[in-house]
Order: C-alpha cells, then structure tokens, then sequence
C-alpha cells in the first residue's frame, strides 16, 4: 500500500474546521443573548414588583400616620364645644401668631394639588378642666378669677376662650406663671410666661374675658379658659419632592421642625364629613372649611385619601389613565362622578413628569373626629 494515504484515525485527530467554529459561535451568541433577555425581562418584573411592594408599604404607613394624627386632633380643644371656631391671637416676643381653634383643617391644594392637613390637640400630660372665668378679667388685668385651679400647673400654656365669639371678642394664648389658691390663675409676663406680652401690652380683646351675665347678646354665656399645657400644632403635607412631611410648630420654642415620614407620596386629598341636618350622621362630604362656630360642629369626620407611586421608572407607558378615589355612593361626595355602579374621585397625577411610566395606588379612610364626639 502507498506510504501517502491517511488513515480513518488520523483524519479524525485534525480537530474543528472554521466553518464548524463560526457555526459553534453563531450557537452560543444565540443562546446568550437568549439568556440575556430572559434576565432581563425577569429582573424588570422582579424590580416592577419590588417596586410596587414598597409603594403599597409606603402608602399604608403614609396613610396610617396621617389617620393617627387625625385621631388625636383636637384633644383638649373641645371640652368646651362653643369655642370651636374661635380665632387664636398669639403673641411671642414680638411676633404675632394667629390660628383657628379647630381640630383639623383642609388646606385645599388648587386645581388638584395635594391638600394639606393641620392638626391641633393639647398636650397635657396630666389631668386638666376647663376653669370658667366668675369674674370680669379686664384686659390688662394680670390674673384670671375662676372656680377652680384644678390640674394646673406653672409654666402650662392657656386658651382664653370669650363667651361670645365675634369680631370683637376672640380667643387668645397666655402663660400660667402662678397660682392663687383654688381660684386665681396669674399669667405676668417674664422668662416663665414667653406667650405673656409685658408692660401693660396685651393681645386680649379690649373688652377682655366677661364672666357670666356680661355678654348683651347671651347673658347666659360666660368666658372659660383651656388648659393646653402645651399646644401641638402640626401640618402634613407633601414636598414638592413627593415625600410626604410633618411640619411641626412647638410652642415651648416657637420653633417649626420638618420631618420626610414617607417617599413617593404624589397626592393627598381630604373631605370634612359633615352632619348637616343634626341627627349625628355625616350626610355629606366637601372641602369647604366652615366659617362660623355653628359650621364647625357640623364636622364629625375627615375622610382621607392618599396616592403613592411605585419607585420604578418604567420603560414604556404602563398608565393610561389618571387614578381614581373610589368613594361609593351611599353618601354626598363633592366632586365625585358616576364610575360604574359606584362613583368615584379623580386624583390629579398628570403635572407629575413622567406620570404615564409609573404605576399607582390609592389608599383611602374615614377617620371620626372622636374628641369632637365625646367633647374632650
């Protein structure tokens, strides 16, 4: 046989061809990028859903911390319901400050913006009662007269609250700095009576706090005064950063601090639940904040509404239309529209950048005013 010729064996050792590699390589570019893309797809659903789990987390903590504070609203405010309403003039080392003594009031946020929630109560660790004033406390006078001292203390901030509310007659904030016995509450100005004014200045009404018998328009009134001990005054809003925030105003400092609570909160909206027939039912929800002290007993609950957005930006529009506040039909709701069986509120997203690439959900309460209830 001739020297020349290769054997089966030989051939089978000179390995891959070119072509056999390029077709290896177009295989395995093939698969990987096969692979990739079931990666990819599985991490954006695994981030998708993250996502939307901290969105439902935050919105519940978001939605539970605004209901808590709403509950304790007005605590130590309404013992005395005729006083809901009244103006609150303060005064603090020369700068004025002025509120309105009410458990919660709506800052409606124009066009769709997010409303706004102030927040008032007492803070009073220990027992207190309202004192009512027996007798006339001259505006410049520097001690009250009243039928009891009960529960107060030096140092607690007080409310003078006048038997007829009008513009000439209004509440205002002082310092108890010493007590009389079981009848005199003393409020000198000085370092422990900061909300007091000195040298006969005075932010009372000029015809001061009348006890019963005094007031023309309603003998039957007579002034009284609300132990604070301290006021807590705190608003919940939403930054322009879509964080929802506490901004709390400390009347022991006269300083205001803000706090971030929750991220990706993108709107916030709120209703008063008002009875306005007196039988203690709400019969209808709106936004309107009441004027008069009579308006301002009609509230009874706030009914709440808060947006939270998913972190994820995503890649495509995954929403095509604006949430919507599903607020049933069995009660009034202003500016509610028919939504299938039921009706319902749209909440404004669309100012947001981006809004279409991001996914929402609305968590929703009724919280009752339970000190405006049982007036404590």
């Amino acid at each position: 046989m001739s020297g020349t010729a290769c054997s089966p064996s030989r051939r089978r050792e000179r390995g891959f061809t070119l072509i056999e590699l390029m077709v290896g390589m177009v295989i395995g570019l093939l698969t990987t990028i096969v692979i990739a893309q079931v990666l990819v797809s599985t991490e954006g659903r695994r981030r998708t859903t993250v996502s939307g789990s901290e969105a439902q987390v935050n919105g519940a903590l978001a939605l539970y911390s605004v209901q808590r504070d709403v509950q304790m609203s007005g605590y130590g405010l309404t013992s005395a319901i005729d006083g809901i309403g009244c103006e609150i003039r303060a005064q603090r080392g020369g700068v004025d400050y002025n509120f309105t003594l009410a458990p919660v009031i709506i800052g409606n946020g124009a066009a769709g913006a997010p409303d706004s929630l102030l927040v008032m109560r007492s803070a009073k660790l220990s027992y207190s009662v309202p004192a009512r004033v027996v007798t006339n406390h001259p505006r410049t006078a520097a001690n009250f007269f009243v039928n009891t001292t009960l529960g107060t203390v030096d140092g607690d901030l007080m409310l003078a609250v006048p038997g007829i509310i009008d513009a000439n007659n209004w509440c205002s904030v002082f310092n108890v700095t010493g007590i009389g016995g079981a009848s005199q509450i003393i409020h000198n100005a000085g370092s422990s009576g900061p909300w007091n004014q000195p040298g006969g200045q005075t932010i009372f009404p000029t015809a001061g706090y009348g006890a019963i018998g005094s007031y023309a328009a309603d003998p039957t009134k007579g002034s009284y005064l609300i132990n604070l001990g301290q006021f807590v005054i705190q608003r919940v809003q939403i930054s322009a950063g879509q964080v929802l925030q506490a901004e709390t105003f400390s009347t022991a400092t006269a300083a205001t601090t803000t706090e971030d609570l929750f991220p990706d909160i993108v709107n916030l909206q709120a209703f008063y639940g008002k009875d306005t027939d007196a039988n203690g039912v709400v019969d209808t929800y709106d936004n309107t904040t009441p004027t008069t002290s009579a308006d301002w007993r009609q509230v009874l609950s706030v009914r709440i509404a808060i947006v939270a957005r998913s972190v994820q930006m995503e890649k495509e529009d995954v929403t095509t239309t604006q949430p919507r506040w599903d607020v049933g039909n069995a009660t009034t709701v202003a500016g509610s529209a028919a939504c299938g069986t039921s009706r319902c509120v749209t909440v404004i997203v669309n100012t947001l950048p981006d809004w279409q690439r991001y996914r929402y959900k609305v968590y929703d309460t009724v919280v009752p005013l339970r000190n405006m209830l049982w007036r404590s």
